[in-house]
């Protein structure tokens, strides 16, 4: 008969039993902040445990969803990042001042720009729109056990 193992030391059954964790990150509106954010983000999921394709999907659609803040968005102010991981769901969140309802766009294929909605449809768990009376919030979710 094969030894029993306690399974939970293995990185999965950390990550399940971890504490919620919950941050911001604010940058300027401006050409930046979307490196600036998609380095935040990997090295704040990289901390709590996750890794692989979930932190290059993470980091990929924060970063769509910062450029959009910025293009969209005022030209100056604030871009609000939050970041929740909780058990096995990453969840971002990108908070600007500007108006109006994000749309997924399906541009020409020949377009330089407007494919960063339809990757954030095509990649996140879910995603969606939570309009505020000084602005909104873009958020999408990772499964990491998938």
């Amino acid at each position: 008969m094969g030894d029993v193992r306690d399974l939970r030391s293995a990185k999965s059954a950390r990550r399940r039993d971890a504490h919620v964790i919950d941050d911001e990150l604010v940058v300027d509106a401006e050409r930046s902040a979307p490196r600036a954010a998609r380095h935040w983000v990997m090295q704040t999921i990289a901390g709590a445990g996750i890794g692989g394709a979930s932190n290059q999907v993470v980091e990929l659609l924060t970063g769509e969803l910062v450029s959009n803040a910025v293009v969209h968005g005022p030209h100056s102010g604030a871009v609000r990042v939050q970041v929740r991981i909780d058990g096995e769901v990453v969840r971002v969140g990108v908070r600007d001042t500007g108006g109006g309802t994000p749309t997924v766009g399906h541009p020409e294929p020949t377009a330089p720009s407007g494919r960063g909605l339809a990757l954030v449809e095509a990649l996140s768990s879910a995603w969606g729109t939570q309009v505020h009376p000084d602005g909104k919030t873009v958020w999408f979710e990772v499964r990491t056990d998938e």
